[in-house]
């Protein structure tokens, strides 16, 4: 049978200190306004619910089904966010300033800071928490997480964080900056927060994530702009974001001379910037973000600029890897540990001067031979120029095709081969180029079967 039963719910007495009545009105208070898409359950004192109770039974014997719940955020394939969030809390859990004072913002903090910090969690792997307080003071949730990379003198939450910042586009986005959804039916448990990290590839599709979410701080790679509730996010800038950097004296949170969100260590190389490596994944084909150009600039401060016929830029190339191929080689490192790739140490000896510089300076000014003098050939580099990526793809054929199916016939790549390989581009020459890239650890876009320069220079190389 089925039967509908209507209650009123009445509103209990506003000193009720039971933890049912304190989370009502907590929701009530972050809730948004009704003409603002917020549910009018959440600003009534008196509603009317219907409730419909489906009973399932035999004459013989007596059963119940019930209703599966529904996935929050989506299907059970997209995680969703499991964050739950304390209200707004001073430093250690105490009181926050008043209104006005507690919304001024921080001055002088970098994005390179906001990175640093957030990176300072990840490496400690602070637990979640709604109600407990990290050794710097910052509640360990998602929205006491952007309040510690900011430097907020308070953990702020997903409501209150949009009034310490500006509202951007998605193209405005860049490292620091951050994305809050806000869920006015469950705005407690079902709003989140998470930083920007970057791009991780040129379509812009999917980003490097900073994020507090159970069991524990995590930078991930998620898709924009985030696995469930997509179209709910909002980018935000924080207004006392500093554009030039400043003198590394300070941790903006803290008043302390410290590693921004570790506490040790010097916060900056003396320019205001954070000598936090970023990670090895902010850097290859395929990304784009600040911490490249940087790495650029660093590489031609140590004699790199030879490489570089333009920029640096924040987008990985050629010219990024073979700088960086050669400060690694100055060191005297050799294999893996000069692949062009910075990896911690090579970032270490950049950012605090260590090392050797890259030789050879500037190249030299060409030399007019005497007359009668025969040309001299360039010396060999044992790796044929890269022809192109045009050059491999559905229905070409040229001997640059062969040239590559051979070579991959030499590395152990070609267990795809049914005959050949030949000049014509083909399904076989893909799935071995892209076994290759498998074995470098490459993966996604990066691993696609089709040669790049990176592909042709290590498999040649």
């Amino acid at each position: 049978m089925t039967r509908l039963l209507e209650f009123d719910e009445v509103e209990p007495d506003t000193d009720c200190i039971c933890p049912g009545c304190n989370a009502r009105r907590r929701a009530r208070l972050h809730a948004a306004a009704v003409q603002d898409g917020g549910h009018a359950a959440a600003h009534s004192v008196r509603r009317r619910a219907a409730v419909l109770f489906a009973a399932v039974g035999t004459v013989l014997g007596g059963g119940a089904a019930a209703a599966a719940a529904p996935t929050p955020g989506g299907s059970s394939s997209t995680p969703a966010p499991r964050t739950p969030q304390g209200e707004v809390t001073g430093r250690f859990g105490g009181d926050p300033a008043g209104g006005t004072a507690r919304l001024q913002p921080v001055q002088g903090i970098t994005r390179e800071q906001i990175i640093a910090r957030a990176q300072g969690w990840v490496d400690q792997k602070v637990p979640y928490s709604m109600s407990a307080n990290w050794s710097d003071g910052y509640r360990q949730d998602c929205s006491g997480y952007v309040s510690m990379a900011w430097g907020l003198a308070a953990s702020e939450t997903t409501w209150t964080l949009p009034g310490l910042a500006d509202r951007i586009t998605k193209d405005e986005l860049q490292p620091g900056d951050v994305l809050i959804f806000n869920n006015p039916s469950n705005p407690q448990a079902g709003s989140h927060v998470t930083i920007f990290g970057g791009w991780a590839d040129t379509a812009r599709t999917s980003y490097l994530a900073y994020e507090q979410t159970s069991p524990a701080t995590i930078r991930r790679t998620t898709p924009y702009a985030y696995w469930s509730n997509s179209a709910g996010y909002l980018p935000y800038r924080y207004k006392a974001l500093s554009p030039g950097g400043t003198d590394g004296s300070t941790d903006p949170g803290t008043g302390t001379g410290t590693d921004p969100g570790t506490g040790t260590g010097s916060s900056s190389d003396g320019t205001g910037q954070s000598t936090a490596f970023p990670g090895a994944d902010t850097f290859g084909p395929g990304r784009s973000n600040d911490y490249i150009t940087r790495l650029g600039q660093m590489l031609v401060q140590r004699g790199g600029g030879r490489f570089y016929t333009e920029g640096p830029g924040p987008t990985w190339g050629e010219a990024d890897r073979r700088a960086t191929e050669a400060f690694q080689l100055a060191q005297g490192w050799t294999g893996a540990e000069a692949d062009g790739l910075p990896g911690r140490d090579t970032w270490d000896h950049l950012v605090t001067g260590k090392g050797k510089d890259i030789g050879g300076g500037s190249p030299p000014p060409p030399v007019t031979p005497a007359p009668g003098t025969p040309p001299t050939a360039p010396p060999a580099t044992g790796v044929p120029a890269f022809p192109g990526a045009d050059k491999f793809t559905p229905g070409q054929s040229n001997s640059y095709v062969q040239q590559l199916g051979e070579q991959l016939v030499r590395k152990g790549f070609g267990r795809y081969y049914s005959q050949g390989p030949g000049p014509r581009w083909s399904e076989s020459d893909r799935l071995n180029t892209r076994a290759f890239q498998l074995s470098l650890g490459w993966s996604g876009d990066e691993a696609d079967g089709y040669p790049g320069p990176d592909t042709w220079r290590r498999l040649f190389g």
